[in-house]
Protein backbone atom coordinates (compact mmCIF):
# COMPACT_ATOMS: atom_id res chain seq x y z
CA UNK A 1 0.00 0.00 0.00
CA UNK A 2 0.96 3.62 -0.36
CA UNK A 3 1.20 5.04 3.13
CA UNK A 4 -0.49 8.35 3.92
CA UNK A 5 1.57 11.31 2.71
CA UNK A 6 3.90 9.15 0.58
CA UNK A 7 2.17 9.46 -2.80
CA UNK A 8 4.78 11.95 -4.02
CA UNK A 9 7.50 9.34 -3.47
CA UNK A 10 5.85 6.52 -5.41
CA UNK A 11 8.20 5.07 -8.01
CA UNK A 12 7.14 2.87 -10.92
CA UNK A 13 9.45 0.46 -12.69
CA UNK A 14 9.85 3.05 -15.46
CA UNK A 15 10.79 5.65 -12.82
CA UNK A 16 13.30 3.23 -11.29
CA UNK A 17 14.84 2.58 -14.71
CA UNK A 18 15.15 6.33 -15.34
CA UNK A 19 16.79 6.86 -11.95
CA UNK A 20 19.32 4.14 -12.77
CA UNK A 21 19.94 5.53 -16.25
CA UNK A 22 18.82 2.28 -17.88
CA UNK A 23 16.19 1.31 -20.41
CA UNK A 24 12.98 -0.13 -18.99
CA UNK A 25 13.46 -3.39 -20.87
CA UNK A 26 16.94 -3.72 -19.33
CA UNK A 27 15.59 -3.31 -15.82
CA UNK A 28 12.84 -5.84 -16.56
CA UNK A 29 15.42 -8.37 -17.73
CA UNK A 30 18.13 -7.73 -15.12
CA UNK A 31 15.71 -7.33 -12.18
CA UNK A 32 17.99 -5.29 -9.90
CA UNK A 33 15.03 -4.89 -7.57
CA UNK A 34 15.23 -8.62 -6.79
CA UNK A 35 18.69 -8.31 -5.22
CA UNK A 36 19.04 -9.15 -1.54
CA UNK A 37 18.60 -6.05 0.59
CA UNK A 38 16.79 -4.06 -2.09
CA UNK A 39 13.76 -2.18 -0.70
CA UNK A 40 10.62 -4.26 -1.03
CA UNK A 41 7.83 -3.01 -3.31
CA UNK A 42 5.12 -1.00 -1.59
CA UNK A 43 2.56 -2.53 -3.95
CA UNK A 44 0.71 -5.67 -2.87
CA UNK A 45 2.35 -9.01 -3.83
CA UNK A 46 -0.29 -9.76 -6.49
CA UNK A 47 -0.36 -6.25 -7.98
CA UNK A 48 0.12 -6.11 -11.76
CA UNK A 49 2.46 -3.10 -11.59
CA UNK A 50 5.18 -3.02 -8.96
CA UNK A 51 5.74 0.22 -7.07
CA UNK A 52 8.54 1.34 -4.74
CA UNK A 53 9.20 4.26 -2.43
CA UNK A 54 11.70 6.54 -4.18
CA UNK A 55 13.35 7.68 -0.94
CA UNK A 56 14.09 4.06 -0.06
CA UNK A 57 15.51 3.11 -3.46
CA UNK A 58 17.58 6.30 -3.65
CA UNK A 59 19.17 5.51 -0.29
CA UNK A 60 19.78 1.88 -1.31
CA UNK A 61 21.63 2.73 -4.52
CA UNK A 62 23.61 5.46 -2.73
CA UNK A 63 24.75 2.91 -0.15
CA UNK A 64 22.99 4.79 2.64
CA UNK A 65 20.68 3.47 5.39
CA UNK A 66 17.21 2.78 4.02
CA UNK A 67 14.58 4.93 5.77
CA UNK A 68 11.69 3.13 7.45
CA UNK A 69 8.15 3.66 6.19
CA UNK A 70 5.22 4.35 8.54
CA UNK A 71 3.81 1.12 9.98
CA UNK A 72 0.57 2.34 11.55
CA UNK A 73 -2.58 2.26 9.43
CA UNK A 74 -3.97 5.65 8.46
CA UNK A 75 -7.30 6.68 6.92
CA UNK A 76 -5.39 8.24 4.02
CA UNK A 77 -3.39 5.12 3.13
CA UNK A 78 -3.99 4.24 -0.52
CA UNK A 79 -5.02 0.60 -1.14
CA UNK A 80 -4.95 -1.26 -4.44
CA UNK A 81 -7.71 -3.71 -5.44
CA UNK A 82 -6.08 -6.65 -3.63
CA UNK A 83 -5.63 -4.68 -0.41
CA UNK A 84 -9.14 -3.23 -0.55
CA UNK A 85 -10.58 -6.71 -1.09
CA UNK A 86 -8.55 -8.09 1.83
CA UNK A 87 -9.80 -5.31 4.10
CA UNK A 88 -13.39 -6.27 3.26
CA UNK A 89 -12.74 -10.01 3.44
CA UNK A 90 -13.74 -10.62 -0.17
CA UNK A 91 -12.05 -11.84 -3.36
CA UNK A 92 -10.47 -9.21 -5.66
CA UNK A 93 -12.90 -10.20 -8.40
CA UNK A 94 -15.77 -9.21 -6.08
CA UNK A 95 -14.10 -5.85 -5.46
CA UNK A 96 -14.25 -5.26 -9.23
CA UNK A 97 -18.01 -4.98 -8.74
CA UNK A 98 -17.93 -3.09 -5.44
CA UNK A 99 -15.64 -0.38 -6.85
CA UNK A 100 -18.46 0.88 -9.10
CA UNK A 101 -20.08 2.53 -6.10
CA UNK A 102 -20.28 6.29 -6.84
CA UNK A 103 -18.29 7.26 -3.73
CA UNK A 104 -15.49 4.87 -4.67
CA UNK A 105 -15.53 5.99 -8.29
CA UNK A 106 -15.22 9.61 -7.19
CA UNK A 107 -12.37 8.84 -4.80
CA UNK A 108 -10.22 6.55 -6.96
CA UNK A 109 -6.57 7.57 -7.34
CA UNK A 110 -4.57 6.40 -10.37
CA UNK A 111 -0.91 5.71 -9.62
CA UNK A 112 0.78 7.05 -11.63
CA UNK A 113 -1.76 9.50 -13.01
CA UNK A 114 -3.12 8.67 -16.43
CA UNK A 115 -4.97 5.83 -18.17
CA UNK A 116 -2.17 3.35 -17.48
CA UNK A 117 -2.15 4.02 -13.74
CA UNK A 118 -3.13 1.41 -11.15
CA UNK A 119 -6.34 2.13 -9.24
CA UNK A 120 -6.03 2.90 -5.51
CA UNK A 121 -8.58 4.01 -2.93
CA UNK A 122 -8.12 5.80 0.42
CA UNK A 123 -8.60 3.44 3.34
CA UNK A 124 -11.32 5.73 4.75
CA UNK A 125 -13.47 5.28 1.63
CA UNK A 126 -13.12 1.52 1.68
CA UNK A 127 -14.09 1.42 5.36
CA UNK A 128 -16.97 3.84 4.79
CA UNK A 129 -18.25 1.63 1.99
CA UNK A 130 -17.99 -1.43 4.22
CA UNK A 131 -19.92 0.27 7.02
CA UNK A 132 -22.61 1.63 4.70
CA UNK A 133 -23.62 -1.69 3.15
CA UNK A 134 -27.22 -2.63 3.93
CA UNK A 135 -27.84 -5.78 5.92
CA UNK A 136 -30.33 -8.61 5.68
CA UNK A 137 -33.77 -7.40 4.71
CA UNK A 138 -32.54 -4.63 2.40
CA UNK A 139 -34.34 -4.41 -0.91
CA UNK A 140 -37.86 -4.72 0.46
CA UNK A 141 -38.70 -8.04 -1.15
CA UNK A 142 -39.74 -8.85 -4.66
CA UNK A 143 -43.17 -8.34 -6.18
CA UNK A 144 -44.64 -11.54 -7.61
CA UNK A 145 -44.01 -11.69 -11.35
CA UNK A 146 -41.59 -8.76 -11.38
CA UNK A 147 -37.99 -8.76 -12.58
CA UNK A 148 -34.89 -7.95 -10.57
CA UNK A 149 -35.43 -4.87 -8.43
CA UNK A 150 -31.80 -3.82 -7.86
CA UNK A 151 -29.14 -2.75 -10.41
CA UNK A 152 -27.30 -5.65 -12.02
CA UNK A 153 -23.90 -4.53 -10.74
CA UNK A 154 -25.26 -4.57 -7.18
CA UNK A 155 -26.53 -8.14 -7.27
CA UNK A 156 -23.37 -10.14 -6.50
CA UNK A 157 -22.16 -7.80 -3.72
CA UNK A 158 -25.58 -7.94 -2.04
CA UNK A 159 -25.75 -11.74 -2.34
CA UNK A 160 -22.22 -11.89 -0.91
CA UNK A 161 -23.41 -10.13 2.24
CA UNK A 162 -26.18 -12.66 2.75
CA UNK A 163 -23.73 -15.50 2.15
CA UNK A 164 -21.35 -13.97 4.70
CA UNK A 165 -24.14 -13.99 7.28
CA UNK A 166 -25.33 -17.51 6.47
CA UNK A 167 -23.29 -19.94 4.29
CA UNK A 168 -26.44 -22.10 3.92
CA UNK A 169 -28.64 -19.21 2.74
CA UNK A 170 -31.24 -20.45 0.25
CA UNK A 171 -32.21 -19.23 -3.19
CA UNK A 172 -35.64 -18.38 -1.81
CA UNK A 173 -34.21 -16.20 0.97
CA UNK A 174 -31.91 -14.36 -1.42
CA UNK A 175 -34.77 -13.77 -3.84
CA UNK A 176 -37.18 -12.50 -1.17
CA UNK A 177 -34.60 -10.36 0.63
CA UNK A 178 -33.07 -8.65 -2.37
CA UNK A 179 -36.04 -8.55 -4.71
CA UNK A 180 -34.47 -10.61 -7.48
CA UNK A 181 -35.70 -13.62 -9.43
CA UNK A 182 -34.99 -17.06 -8.00
CA UNK A 183 -33.98 -18.48 -11.35
CA UNK A 184 -31.56 -17.70 -12.78
CA UNK A 185 -30.44 -14.60 -10.86
CA UNK A 186 -30.35 -15.76 -7.23
CA UNK A 187 -29.37 -19.34 -8.07
CA UNK A 188 -26.59 -18.30 -10.45
CA UNK A 189 -25.28 -15.63 -8.08
CA UNK A 190 -25.07 -18.04 -5.15
CA UNK A 191 -23.31 -20.70 -7.25
CA UNK A 192 -20.84 -18.14 -8.56
CA UNK A 193 -19.94 -16.76 -5.14
CA UNK A 194 -19.74 -20.18 -3.50
CA UNK A 195 -17.54 -21.40 -6.33
CA UNK A 196 -15.17 -18.47 -6.02
CA UNK A 197 -14.88 -18.98 -2.28
CA UNK A 198 -14.20 -22.67 -2.74
CA UNK A 199 -11.42 -21.67 -5.14
CA UNK A 200 -10.06 -19.18 -2.57
CA UNK A 201 -9.91 -21.91 0.08
CA UNK A 202 -8.21 -24.40 -2.26
CA UNK A 203 -5.58 -21.79 -3.09
CA UNK A 204 -4.90 -21.38 0.62
CA UNK A 205 -4.90 -25.16 1.18
CA UNK A 206 -3.40 -26.75 -1.95
CA UNK A 207 -4.53 -30.33 -2.46
CA UNK A 208 -7.85 -29.78 -0.72
CA UNK A 209 -10.68 -31.63 -2.44
CA UNK A 210 -13.35 -29.20 -3.75
CA UNK A 211 -16.14 -31.13 -2.02
CA UNK A 212 -14.25 -30.98 1.27
CA UNK A 213 -13.72 -27.26 0.74
CA UNK A 214 -17.46 -26.77 0.20
CA UNK A 215 -18.16 -28.69 3.42
CA UNK A 216 -15.62 -26.60 5.36
CA UNK A 217 -17.33 -23.44 4.17
CA UNK A 218 -20.68 -24.72 5.41
CA UNK A 219 -22.40 -25.05 2.05
CA UNK A 220 -25.34 -27.50 1.89
CA UNK A 221 -24.75 -30.71 -0.08
CA UNK A 222 -27.43 -29.79 -2.59
CA UNK A 223 -25.37 -26.75 -3.66
CA UNK A 224 -22.03 -28.55 -4.05
CA UNK A 225 -22.30 -29.63 -7.68
CA UNK A 226 -22.96 -26.18 -9.12
CA UNK A 227 -20.48 -24.43 -6.83
CA UNK A 228 -17.72 -26.95 -7.55
CA UNK A 229 -18.20 -26.52 -11.30
CA UNK A 230 -17.70 -22.78 -10.85
CA UNK A 231 -14.70 -23.36 -8.58
CA UNK A 232 -12.94 -25.61 -11.08
CA UNK A 233 -13.43 -23.07 -13.85
CA UNK A 234 -12.28 -20.28 -11.55
CA UNK A 235 -9.09 -22.16 -10.65
CA UNK A 236 -8.31 -22.75 -14.33
CA UNK A 237 -8.73 -19.05 -15.00
CA UNK A 238 -6.54 -18.07 -12.07
CA UNK A 239 -3.79 -20.49 -13.10
CA UNK A 240 -3.67 -18.89 -16.55
CA UNK A 241 -3.84 -15.30 -15.30
CA UNK A 242 -0.10 -14.77 -14.52
CA UNK A 243 0.92 -16.13 -17.93
CA UNK A 244 -1.63 -14.00 -19.75
CA UNK A 245 -0.71 -10.85 -17.84
CA UNK A 246 3.00 -11.42 -18.47
CA UNK A 247 2.31 -11.90 -22.18
CA UNK A 248 0.16 -8.76 -22.28
CA UNK A 249 2.91 -6.80 -20.55
CA UNK A 250 5.50 -8.01 -23.09
CA UNK A 251 3.27 -6.95 -25.99
CA UNK A 252 2.72 -3.56 -24.36
CA UNK A 253 6.45 -3.10 -23.74
CA UNK A 254 7.05 -3.86 -27.42
CA UNK A 255 4.69 -1.03 -28.33
CA UNK A 256 2.05 -3.06 -30.13
CA UNK A 257 -0.59 -3.45 -27.41
CA UNK A 258 -2.33 -1.30 -24.85
CA UNK A 259 -1.15 -1.68 -21.26
CA UNK A 260 -4.05 -3.13 -19.32
CA UNK A 261 -5.02 -5.63 -16.70
CA UNK A 262 -6.11 -8.87 -18.34
CA UNK A 263 -9.64 -9.91 -17.41
CA UNK A 264 -10.89 -13.47 -17.84
CA UNK A 265 -14.27 -14.27 -19.39
CA UNK A 266 -16.35 -17.43 -19.22
CA UNK A 267 -17.06 -18.87 -22.67
CA UNK A 268 -19.51 -21.58 -21.66
CA UNK A 269 -19.84 -24.11 -18.88
CA UNK A 270 -16.19 -25.18 -19.08
CA UNK A 271 -13.92 -22.81 -20.97
CA UNK A 272 -12.40 -19.39 -20.28
CA UNK A 273 -10.85 -16.73 -22.51
CA UNK A 274 -9.12 -13.35 -22.35
CA UNK A 275 -8.35 -10.60 -24.85
CA UNK A 276 -5.52 -8.08 -25.26
CA UNK A 277 -6.33 -5.03 -27.39
CA UNK A 278 -3.63 -4.11 -29.90
CA UNK A 279 -2.70 -0.60 -30.89
CA UNK A 280 -4.63 0.88 -33.79
CA UNK A 281 -1.61 0.73 -36.13
CA UNK A 282 -1.57 -3.09 -35.94
CA UNK A 283 -3.15 -5.33 -38.62
CA UNK A 284 -5.37 -7.07 -36.04
CA UNK A 285 -7.68 -5.40 -33.53
CA UNK A 286 -6.75 -7.74 -30.68
CA UNK A 287 -5.33 -11.10 -29.74
CA UNK A 288 -7.51 -13.57 -27.87
CA UNK A 289 -6.45 -16.54 -25.76
CA UNK A 290 -8.69 -19.40 -24.72
CA UNK A 291 -7.93 -22.63 -22.93
CA UNK A 292 -8.87 -24.78 -25.94
CA UNK A 293 -6.67 -23.39 -28.69
CA UNK A 294 -4.25 -20.78 -27.33
CA UNK A 295 -3.80 -17.43 -29.10
CA UNK A 296 -5.58 -16.08 -32.16
CA UNK A 297 -6.18 -12.70 -33.74
CA UNK A 298 -9.52 -10.91 -33.64
CA UNK A 299 -11.02 -8.34 -35.98
CA UNK A 300 -13.19 -6.63 -33.35
CA UNK A 301 -12.05 -4.14 -30.74
CA UNK A 302 -15.46 -3.84 -29.11
CA UNK A 303 -16.12 -7.58 -28.81
CA UNK A 304 -12.75 -9.25 -29.45
CA UNK A 305 -13.64 -12.58 -27.84
CA UNK A 306 -16.92 -12.83 -29.69
CA UNK A 307 -19.82 -15.13 -28.89
CA UNK A 308 -19.44 -18.26 -26.80
CA UNK A 309 -19.32 -21.24 -29.17
CA UNK A 310 -18.69 -24.95 -28.84
CA UNK A 311 -15.62 -24.70 -31.07
CA UNK A 312 -12.92 -22.05 -31.54
CA UNK A 313 -13.92 -19.62 -34.30
CA UNK A 314 -12.53 -19.56 -37.82
CA UNK A 315 -12.91 -17.06 -40.63
CA UNK A 316 -11.58 -13.94 -42.31
CA UNK A 317 -9.04 -12.11 -40.18
CA UNK A 318 -8.62 -14.94 -37.65
CA UNK A 319 -5.11 -16.38 -37.42
CA UNK A 320 -3.99 -18.89 -34.77
CA UNK A 321 -0.55 -18.02 -33.44
CA UNK A 322 2.27 -19.72 -31.57
CA UNK A 323 2.84 -23.33 -30.66
CA UNK A 324 0.66 -24.98 -28.03
CA UNK A 325 -1.66 -23.38 -25.52
CA UNK A 326 0.97 -21.22 -23.82
CA UNK A 327 3.72 -20.18 -26.22
CA UNK A 328 6.43 -17.88 -24.94
CA UNK A 329 5.43 -14.20 -25.25
CA UNK A 330 8.35 -13.60 -27.59
CA UNK A 331 7.04 -16.30 -29.94
CA UNK A 332 3.62 -14.64 -30.02
CA UNK A 333 5.24 -11.25 -30.61
CA UNK A 334 7.24 -12.62 -33.55
CA UNK A 335 4.11 -14.18 -35.07
CA UNK A 336 2.21 -10.90 -34.79
CA UNK A 337 5.03 -9.06 -36.54
CA UNK A 338 5.20 -11.60 -39.34
CA UNK A 339 1.88 -11.95 -41.15
CA UNK A 340 3.06 -15.18 -42.79
CA UNK A 341 3.10 -17.03 -39.48
CA UNK A 342 0.09 -18.73 -37.98
CA UNK A 343 -2.71 -20.94 -39.26
CA UNK A 344 -6.36 -20.45 -40.15
CA UNK A 345 -7.43 -23.38 -37.99
CA UNK A 346 -7.04 -24.01 -34.25
CA UNK A 347 -3.96 -25.92 -33.13
CA UNK A 348 -5.91 -28.26 -30.88
CA UNK A 349 -9.28 -29.91 -30.95
CA UNK A 350 -11.88 -28.57 -28.47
Amino acid sequence: MIRAGRLQYVQTMADLAAALGKALVTVRNQKPYAAEGHPAPISSPKARNQLWDAEQTKAYYAGEPIPELPQADDDEDLLDRHEAAELLGIAPVTWNTYKRDPELVAGVVLVPKGPKGTEHWPRRLVLAYKNSRPGRGAGGGRREGSGDMIPRDEILPRIAELLDADPAVTVETVSDTLGITKFPTAQSGLATLRGRRIADLIEKQPGLDPKDAATQLGYPNITHRGAITVAERELRARSAQPYLQHTADVLAAAGIAQQAQVEMRQLDGEHVAAAVLLNTDQPAAAVVWDDRSGWRTSTSRRHPIGKATDTPPEGEGIRYLGSGLRPEPEELLAALRDGRKGTKRPHTNP
